[in-house]
């Protein structure tokens, strides 16, 4: 069977569209859908349901999809395997996608040791906010992905990566720093909160919920997209926010910015691994998981 038939309808099924699926595999609209009236003359059934704004997988198509996974995994895995080289040298390419929490501090620095570790590798790492990466990673755009927050999508599977403690970060010199408070001390400070969608934010949202609180109980002054944007807020001395405690470990150290701890609020966070469902990894992508995994455990 030709792979770039089910490589296309895949692309369709999980996409939706005959125009995106092309744009995912950059080839023209008209070749995806000669490829798929192709597989549907070749197997005798209807595949797609083209009738509505959206194109749908029939019956078959979906148990077709299904059985198309596995077999462009294990032809995807039988090439890579093929590719490298004979004395096992690690080669290759690593595309990986993180949130701006592990994809701004800790991430970076454990794939530059890996690649030190293995000079034949090229890493590319992108950051973006979650649901972003999650989706690349379902449409197979990047290998893995490393986010702080295991939202469901049917395309790709989590696990555990590593724990990430979650703060409140505070100015220098604020009446706050170094010590704990109370939850009416902290509703009367203003608060920098991050964009609705990031990780850290959703933690936060969940303990206070927990504790008989809502973040519209709380002086919310500024929401400022992702954790830099609230890091450089509190730096100035615009407010108080809640961030990754590894986002801001340089700015401790160096005591442009102090630490608080809430009553009653123990927030941390699972990073998460992205993977995508069906997709077989790369021995690049198996040794990146490993070697990170010692370095972060």
């Amino acid at each position: 069977m030709d792979t770039r038939q089910l490589a296309a309808f895949c692309a369709v099924v999980e996409r939706r569209s005959f125009s995106q699926a092309a744009e995912q595999l950059g080839v023209t609209q008209p070749a995806v859908s000669l490829q798929i009236r192709s597989l549907e003359k070749r197997l005798g059934q209807q595949l797609v349901d083209r009738s509505g704004r959206r194109v749908e997988p029939t019956e078959a198509g979906r148990r077709l999809y299904r059985s198309a996974l596995r077999l462009l995994a294990l032809e995807e895995q039988l090439l890579a395997e093929l590719g490298e080289e004979a004395e096992g040298e690690l080669s290759g390419r690593l595309e990986i996608g993180a949130s701006t929490g592990p994809g701004g501090t800790v991430l970076p620095v454990v794939l530059a040791q890996f690649q030190q570790l293995h000079p034949g590798v090229h890493v590319a790492l992108s950051v973006s906010d979650t649901q972003r990466v999650i989706e690349q990673v379902a449409r197979r755009e990047l290998e893995l992905g490393v986010v702080g927050a295991a939202r469901r999508h049917r395309g790709v599977v989590f696990e555990p990566f590593f724990r990430d403690e979650v703060v409140l970060a505070v100015p220098r010199g604020h009446r706050f720093a170094n010590r704990s408070v109370t939850l009416d001390e902290l509703k009367d400070e203003p608060l920098v909160l991050m964009q609705e969608g990031a990780g850290v934010r959703q933690v936060i949202d969940d303990e206070l919920r927990e504790a008989g609180v809502r973040l519209r109980d709380l002086d919310v002054r500024l929401e400022l997209g992702l954790q830099e944007s609230a890091r450089s807020a509190v730096i100035g001395g615009f407010g108080v926010t809640f961030i990754s405690r590894s986002a801001i470990d340089a700015d401790v150290t160096a005591g442009t910015v102090a630490v608080a701890r809430v009553d009653g609020l123990e927030p941390s966070r699972e990073i998460s691994l992205v993977r995508s469902a069906g997709r077989a990894e790369t021995r690049v992508a198996q040794a990146f998981v490993e070697f990170a995994k010692s370095r972060l455990t």
